[in-house]
């Protein structure tokens, strides 16, 4: 690791299973945070190695190019196991490292329930992992550190959104950076009855996004879950029209 690297701090930080799962479903919302100056970043905590198509090598130089074209910061890859990720103490703690390192603000984790159980136990196991990274007494070589903000990606959930980000002026760089995955995405006989055609991909994923955009009164969005309630200062600065 570059000293550099060893330096960086993130604005957002976004945690996934899998290299693909975080441009998939926050991709757009990521592009735009950096086209704002923030500085972002991507945590996956496994390696890919039980995926049907690629093998973990092509996911990785996959996932490099895919953060470049995102404009991400930072980006690794924990050694959770792929298809089998649990909820112990030692991946919370493996999470506290990297968040305290980081020191991110907001942190965006994949919705709670999902039809992969790595994604749906993320939801819970990144949670606790936030707060024990704000307790002083777990000992992991840097500062307590809390991000402020925990915020859920539910693009695959059967869920009112909380807020929609606008992703509309991203919507192409978001599709290059899922493409950048050819071990996943190209047309191959491996998988070819459980992957969408790689001709439908974008059809469908423009799909998706214009759909939860059309919910918020723009072209293209991506849909987050909060926990708990939004505060509002001024009535008139809401943004979406009612009418």
């Amino acid at each position: 690791m570059s000293a550099e690297a060893a330096e960086f701090r993130a604005d957002v930080l976004a945690i996934a299973a899998h290299r693909d799962d975080a441009e998939q479903t926050c991709g757009g919302t990521l592009l735009r945070m950096a086209a704002r100056g923030l500085r972002t970043a991507i945590l996956d905590l496994t390696q890919g190695e039980s995926g049907t198509r690629g093998t973990a090598e092509e996911r990785a130089r996959e996932a490099q190019e895919a953060a470049r074209i995102l404009g991400v910061g930072w980006r690794e890859a924990l050694h959770f196991p792929d298809g089998a990720i649990e909820n112990t103490l030692a991946h919370r703690l493996e999470i506290v490292r990297v968040l305290r390192r980081l020191r991110p603000r907001v942190v965006i984790l994949p919705y709670w329930q999902a039809r992969h159980p790595d994604h749906a136990i993320i939801g819970t196991l990144g949670y606790e992992a936030c707060f024990l990274a704000g307790l002083k007494k777990i000992e992991s070589g840097s500062e307590p550190h809390r991000p402020f903000k925990i915020v859920y990606a539910s693009l695959y959930a059967d869920v009112r959104p909380s807020f929609i980000v606008d992703i509309s002026p991203f919507i192409e760089q978001r599709h290059l950076a899922l493409m950048a995955y050819r071990s996943q995405y190209a047309n191959q006989t491996a998988g070819s009855a459980l992957f969408v055609p790689e001709e439908e991909i974008r059809e469908r994923t423009f799909a998706e996004a214009r759909h939860y955009g059309l919910l918020a009164g723009v072209k293209y969005g991506e849909p987050f879950v909060q926990k708990e309630v939004g505060l509002v200062d001024d009535l008139t600065l809401l943004p979406v029209q009612s009418l």
